[in-house]
């Protein structure tokens, strides 16, 4: 089926369209842009480039992809975005293009959500399956990984991370990595436990919960530091493939990771026979005061972490499967 390209819109000559794109009134597509096949381009977006994005992409009205970054040091360099299959960006969101300095490209996965006035700056990757509530907002090469959840008006610093099955809760202010499979919450923001929810909705077993929630115990509230709090998850849980995941994510992380605990929930108090984690549910209201610091170490050398190995979602190129899960 042929594209079709509304009358009050203006597409750039060297952009390419696939088949079945529909592009809105009053939308811009700018040189160096190639959109993939049965893409929808709302009434009034614009979309810069070069920037290439994938199959079946719905980008809403007053978007703006792939525009310049928001960088001092940007002085018109070749720099790009790019996208997967099957992302919505929903209205007014803003989707920047990478900078020379920080490796010359955004990328973005698959089957990922923006809700309204979502902000990716330049050199941020996104993995797949990720959702960002209205407002939240990610600073210069912020890594999000598969399946996270980024609350509304939640504002991640520059070179931060959150790791896979992280949920970072609404108007958290993160400076530092977010622990994944972990609820973080707050403007001084703590670890509420598990995403235990998120996980069984994703389709980890009571099994996999308990093993994650032990090792967070481990981290946050036996009084160990982080070196030590790893060697003991490596004694008592090693050989799992979720908790080495984490146990990556602490020693790869170059801010430091949160393992602060909430108010009234002190560090010291691990029943060291296990069980599980007394967490609130996902929705609860929750004390985002925390007297706790936010204690992390960084492993030498760890700059060099591959991104699937960090969680980051491979499937970039036209076709990428799976489909998108909850929360």
């Amino acid at each position: 089926m042929s594209s079709y390209v509304h009358p009050l819109a203006h597409v750039d000559p060297d952009a390419v369209l696939g088949a079945d794109v529909r592009v809105g009134p009053f939308a811009v597509i700018g040189a160096g842009v190639e959109i993939g096949d049965g893409s929808e381009i709302g009434a009034a977006a614009h979309v810069q480039g070069p920037t290439r994005i994938g199959r079946g992409n719905r980008i809403y009205p007053q978007a703006a992809v792939g525009v310049d970054p928001q960088d001092v040091k940007f002085r018109g360099e070749a720099v790009r975005l790019e996208m997967g299959d099957h992302n919505i960006v929903r209205e007014f969101c803003t989707l920047s293009r990478g900078t020379a300095g920080g490796g010359g490209v955004t990328r973005i996965g698959n089957h990922n959500m923006f809700l309204a006035y979502v902000h990716i700056a330049h050199d941020c990757l996104v993995g797949d399956r990720t959702l960002f509530v209205n407002l939240a907002t990610l600073a210069g090469h912020v890594e999000v990984h598969d399946d996270a959840t980024v609350g509304a008006f939640a504002t991640i610093h520059q070179f931060a991370r959150i790791g896979r099955h992280a949920y970072v809760g609404a108007y958290t202010v993160l400076s530092k990595d977010a622990l994944p499979f972990v609820k973080t919450v707050g403007v001084k923001p703590a670890c509420y436990g598990i995403n235990s929810i998120g996980l069984r909705r994703k389709g980890f077993d009571h099994g996999h919960v308990a093993r994650l929630a032990r090792a967070l115990r481990l981290l946050t509230r036996s009084g160990f530091n982080t070196r030590q709090a790893v060697a003991r998850m490596r004694d008592e849980l090693g050989g799992d493939p979720e908790v080495e995941q984490l146990i990556a994510f602490i020693e790869s992380s170059r801010r430091g990771v949160i393992k602060a605990v909430p108010r009234g929930k002190g560090r010291g108090l691990a029943d060291a026979a296990g069980g599980d984690e007394d967490e609130p549910e996902e929705g609860e209201a929750a004390d985002e005061g925390t007297d706790g610091d936010e204690v992390g170490v960084a492993k030498p050398g760890a700059d060099g972490e591959a991104a699937a190995a960090a969680g980051i979602g491979a499937g970039r190129g036209a076709g990428a499967g799976g489909a998108r899960g909850g929360a």
